[in-house]
């Protein structure tokens, strides 16, 4: 067995610079991991190699060399101590255990086990010893006080109440030994908050783990403060409120943690949606708008497979009334840019109107691809094909300032044509005829004008679109089109797909049809 003995600091260098140990400032030694452990007692096992199986005499004075802290976890401060470690390495248990263990048959080996003795405040006082068996063979006797344990920890107090005298209390199957023994010596610390500050989230989570087991309640209640104050970052959230909530006592008054994450209210009020979306829709700060309509769209995404069918609902109702304040609004600022006396004021009349023409249509883009997002755009499909008044009057502003009504057009065709609404067959027609000319009128303009136009996706819900409808509204709507896609050429949607199922529908298969019962009606 080889004794390794931490002395003074001004005694001569031994072996001991080998272990990962870490010093903590109330005095006592922390476990190093196991896998930290196991790497020392290998390195120290290939310099010993010891012959004949004689121990090597302990060395009488040794001096501290500071280590690396335990773990990437936690920050430590090194502070030097007069506690003393023994790193044991030995074919069987300890004497403390020889005696409770019935002797093995010879030809069984027992594990080699790893044994590291920790001690807590005065070592002279120390009146029990508690050993921790954790994986890989790794062991910890720590040299306490039973009074210290029994007032702070219900579960070594049952211990100690059951059987009087005890000496030793052994712990099999250990988890964590490093955060088991870190939190028996919290036990001895004065204030344990203070202790944790800078400890990691992690890391407190699995001295919340340790100190529930023991009965720790003081703990306990310092790694809830703790966890209540400190900011969560990334995934620590999730792992924060599942710990917490996995607490087996109601009486640790877990409720100002999870504040933070959950109101008292069972369904979030749909008031503040409601203002959240009056916001951003009246916003006229071009950058803060586009943000955070990005970031709301971006986030309506995320929980739009969580939402149930009430939240839903007053989702939908609130955005449709958003899109109806906003339809009025267009349609108001429409009859005043068209509005003879308004060709003769000046610019600086003119400009606002048509910036908040493009407003408008900005936030009815937002709603519409919210809506459709959410497989809920159908109503809005009815109320954009009943505006015959605005498409009349669409041709009476220019370009420059009507295009972004094009926008949201092009998008509930792209929804129709992807399945993400499904309108009825009146709603669908009366939308091509309402809004198809002005969406082509204003097509060479949406392709060099505006960036996020993407002209494939928008030309195949438009084809998509009319080939949802009858043959003959088919035949009406592209002969229409070709009409003008051979006048302008590329100033116009290219539907030429959309063309050539349109002409297998009405030249070829009438007749592979006939063919085919001509077939059948010849084989019978």
């Amino acid at each position: 067995m080889t004794e390794l003995k931490v002395g003074n600091l001004d005694a001569r260098t031994t072996n001991i610079r080998n272990v990962p140990i870490a010093v903590i400032p109330e005095g006592f030694w922390c476990c190093p991991s196991q896998a930290v452990l196991q790497k020392t007692v290998k390195n120290q096992n290939q310099q010993a190699k010891p012959k004949g199986g004689a121990s090597p005499p302990a060395s009488k004075a040794s001096s501290i060399q500071r280590a690396p802290t335990i773990s990437s976890e936690r920050r430590t401060h090194s502070t030097p101590t007069k506690s003393k470690i023994i790193l044991e390495e030995q074919r069987c248990l300890s004497a403390d255990n020889a005696t409770t263990n019935p002797p093995k048959a010879v030809n069984e080996r027992p594990p080699k086990q790893h044994k590291i003795s920790v001690g807590f405040g005065q070592l002279e006082m120390s009146d029990l010893k508690v050993v921790l068996y954790g994986k890989d063979g790794v062991a910890v006797k720590m040299s306490v006080h039973k009074n210290i344990l029994a007032e702070n920890s219900t579960f070594f107090a049952d211990k100690l109440s059951r059987q009087s005298p005890v000496s030793s209390i052994e712990v099999p199957d250990c988890e964590d030994v490093e955060i088991y023994v870190e939190t028996v010596g919290l036990m001895y610390c004065s204030d344990v908050k203070q202790r944790l500050i800078k400890q990691s989230v992690p890391r407190v989570l699995r001295i919340l783990k340790v100190a529930e087991s023991l009965g720790f309640r003081t703990c306990v209640m310092s790694c809830l403060d703790y966890l209540e104050a400190v900011p969560w970052v990334g995934e620590e959230e999730e792992n924060v409120v599942s710990s917490v909530r996995n607490l087996q006592s109601d009486n640790y008054g877990v409720s100002p943690v999870l504040k933070r994450v959950a109101s008292d209210l069972t369904i979030p009020p749909n008031d503040t949606f409601s203002h959240i979306i009056e916001l951003v829709l009246k916003s006229n700060e071009d950058r803060g708008r586009r943000e955070m309509k990005s970031l709301v769209l971006k986030l309506l995404k995320e929980n739009s497979t969580s939402r149930t069918s009430g939240s839903s609902d007053l989702c939908a109702e609130t955005l449709y009334r958003s899109c109806q304040n906003c339809l009025e609004s267009l349609l108001a600022l429409f009859q005043q840019a068209s509005d003879s006396d308004f060709a003769e004021q000046s610019l600086g009349i003119k400009e606002p109107v048509f910036r908040q023409i493009a407003l408008e249509a900005d936030n009815l883009l937002w709603l519409a691809e919210i809506l459709s997002d959410r497989n809920a755009a159908d109503a809005l499909a009815v109320m954009w094909a009943n505006q015959r008044e605005l498409a009349g009057l669409h041709s009476k502003l220019p370009v420059k300032s009507r295009h972004l009504v094009s926008c949201v057009t092009a998008r509930l065709f792209v929804a129709i044509g992807k399945g993400e609404m499904l309108p009825a067959k009146d709603t669908r027609r009366l939308l091509l005829d309402v809004w198809l000319q002005p969406l082509m009128d204003d097509y060479n303009w949406l392709q060099h004008g505006c960036r996020s136009f993407d002209r494939k996706v928008v030309e195949e819900g438009i084809g998509r679109t009319i080939l949802t409808l009858p043959l003959e509204d088919q035949q009406m709507i592209l002969l229409s089109w070709l009409g003008s896609f051979l006048k302008v050429g590329d100033s116009c949607p290219n539907l030429q797909k959309a063309f050539e199922v349109w002409w297998r529908r009405t030249f070829i298969r009438p007749y592979a049809e006939q063919q085919g019962s001509r077939s059948q009606s010849g084989r019978s």
